[in-house]
């Protein structure tokens, strides 16, 4: 073979690589349903911890307990862009329902969406982000004890 030919198939693949690498880099922003993982997950949810999203309207607050953010990531391979979501959503409500009864809180209200730090708050919604292998949910919200 020709050092020409070489040349030649050495830039091909080299071409190839950086562009197999680069349709890897996805990083696909979607806004989903919360009631989706609320109603799916029930089960799943810790029913003595409240989750208020949002400017959603909650009982008077007995007690501030501090805000804290959760950032949770999960493997999105086999499960569509949605499925990868839910499942990533949930574990980040669990780890803000763990924080509240860490603090002695039994709410979590003003829960926000929080990924890279940007915060988008939404009654209804929340921030999901699908890589090629990875999907990750980031929220922010204030654990607080309820008066009830």
């Amino acid at each position: 073979m020709s050092l020409q030919v070489k040349a030649i198939l050495g830039g091909l693949g080299l071409a190839l690589l950086l562009g197999a690498a680069h349709s890897q880099a996805r990083d696909d922003k979607s806004m989903r349903p919360i009631n989706d993982v609320l109603d799916k997950y029930t089960e799943q949810l810790n029913s003595d911890v409240a989750l208020y999203f949002g400017e959603q309207s909650y009982p008077a607050v007995t007690k501030k307990l501090g805000e804290y953010p959760t950032n949770k990531k999960t493997n999105g391979f086999n499960k569509s862009d949605a499925e990868a979501c839910e499942w990533v959503m949930l574990s980040a409500l669990l780890s803000l329902q763990e924080r509240a009864v860490r603090e002695g809180g039994d709410a979590v209200v003003n829960i926000r969406s929080y990924y890279k730090k940007n915060e988008l708050s939404s009654k209804t919604e929340y921030e999901c982000h699908n890589g090629t292998f990875v999907a990750g949910v980031a929220l922010i919200g204030e654990v607080v004890k309820l008066g009830n």
